[in-house]
């Protein structure tokens, strides 16, 4: 490999370190470029090479983060055949993430809907979520869990309501206090849905 590029990519990568662990830490509105060019060591030039600015670095940290949050989920759900039970193993996955994971309560469930705006942030979550839902709960339909005329609109709600679990943990004063019941409140709903 080129010294250029791999030296391109070391600085990428170190960029994306540092404004995710600031923003993480002071949220979007109190991270400034200069906070993580000065913590990166980066030059403006290079930061501006690979992100024309804040807000193009803020959706590269938090693509990384959905790479992560992906890599977690299919862990949880990993060698569970029935789909229902991967479903409910997933979510319950991404609910934990919302009570411990500093990273992700303040970079995807608190800034992401406001500096992406709520229609750009809900298209994300569509791409990389509803489907999957609509997937399993159309399985589950074929196994007369649910009526396969409701699938879309239940992929929706389940959507909606693990995100809106997520975020109640995310803002709550104590996440990891908030988590227990969050989870149960969750699997409860999920069960009374699907069974």
């Amino acid at each position: 490999m080129n010294r250029n590029v791999a030296r391109g990519r070391s600085t990428r990568e170190q960029l994306l370190q540092v404004a995710t662990r600031l923003f993480a830490t002071h949220g979007y509105e109190g991270t400034s470029i200069e906070a993580v060019l000065q913590e990166s060591g980066a030059s403006r030039g290079s930061l501006y090479h690979h992100f024309p600015g804040k807000e193009a670095l803020f959706l590269a940290v938090l693509e990384n983060l959905d790479l992560r949050v992906f890599a977690e989920l299919d862990a949880a759900r990993a060698g569970i055949t029935d789909p229902v039970d991967a479903l409910r193993a997933s979510c319950v996955a991404w609910i934990r993430m919302a009570g411990r994971d500093r990273e992700i309560q303040q970079i995807v469930l608190t800034d992401a809907p406001a500096v992406l705006g709520w229609e750009r942030f809900r298209q994300l979550d569509e791409q990389n979520v509803l489907g999957e839902f609509r997937t399993v709960l159309a399985a589950a339909a074929r196994s007369g869990r649910l009526d396969p005329g409701h699938v879309d609109v239940f992929a929706h709600l389940m959507m909606a309501a693990v995100n809106e679990t997520a975020t109640l943990i995310a803002r709550s004063a104590d996440p990891v206090a908030a988590l227990p019941a969050a989870e149960a409140g969750f699997d409860e709903f999920l069960r009374r849905l699907l069974g």
